[in-house]
């Protein structure tokens, strides 16, 4: 099974007053591990970069402006997602910012219908608990050593594995390899074995009257019978 996390970074929260995006990252999972196949991108925005948005994930219009459009990039994106599912943590974000993009080339948008989103899959699965990716990578022990901003690639690495938590990919499990259950047996099972049959030869306990009426019933008296055919 074949699904795509992706991240995007962008200059701001809406594409509605502009806003674009900066940064998309994808990265490739079969039966819910990663396979090392990854799509990732610096898209020139063509605007400036908020400080706000600077803050966030350190992407300033100088270093973006040498980077192509989206344009450029649209083709190895669409080929790259394919039609498979996407796994997306807040997916209504980063819908809104890449169908805003897909539109402005003349592409078809992403159906919502087509993601899953971790965000509304942790609040279900931990309601009234944080449900950020960094309070998620928290609660499953995974590392943020790597995350000193919000970068797409590293977030879409990180919500990977936070993928394979939720789904139950690494719930604790027995090991009936290292822990084996010792059943003591019971004096009386380790004692136990089965007797040897002893072959005695009964003797008769019909008369030889008795067996010679037995046999004249058998082959006189009954009609027809099978073995007589």
């Amino acid at each position: 099974m074949r699904q795509i996390c992706l991240d995007t970074e962008t200059t701001g929260l809406s594409p509605e007053t502009g806003d674009r995006i900066v940064e998309v990252a994808c990265v490739e999972i079969v039966n819910l591990l990663p396979t090392g196949s990854h799509l990732h991108f610096y898209v020139n925005p063509e605007r400036e970069v908020p400080a706000a948005a600077f803050d966030v994930h350190g992407l300033n219009y100088d270093f973006l402006k040498n980077h192509p459009v989206f344009s450029e990039h649209v083709e190895n994106f669409l080929e790259f997602i394919g039609e498979d599912p996407l796994i997306i943590h807040n997916a209504a974000f980063d819908l809104k910012f890449l169908n805003a993009e897909l539109k402005r080339v003349k592409k078809p948008h992403l159906p919502k219908e087509r993601a899953i989103d971790t965000l509304q899959i942790a609040r279900k699965k931990f309601p009234g608990s944080p449900a950020t990716l960094d309070a998620l990578c928290k609660r499953f022990d995974i590392s943020l050593a790597s995350r000193v901003k919000h970068g797409a690639l590293t977030d879409t690495n990180l919500l990977a594995e936070v993928y394979l938590h939720l789904s139950g990919g690494r719930e604790p499990t027995f090991n009936l390899k290292e822990k084996k259950i010792e059943v003591k047996k019971t004096v009386a099972e380790e004692e136990f074995r089965p007797a040897e049959q002893r072959k005695i030869k009964l003797p008769s306990r019909l008369t030889e009257a008795e067996r010679k009426a037995h046999e004249e019933f058998v082959h006189k008296d009954l009609k027809n019978a099978i073995w007589a055919a």
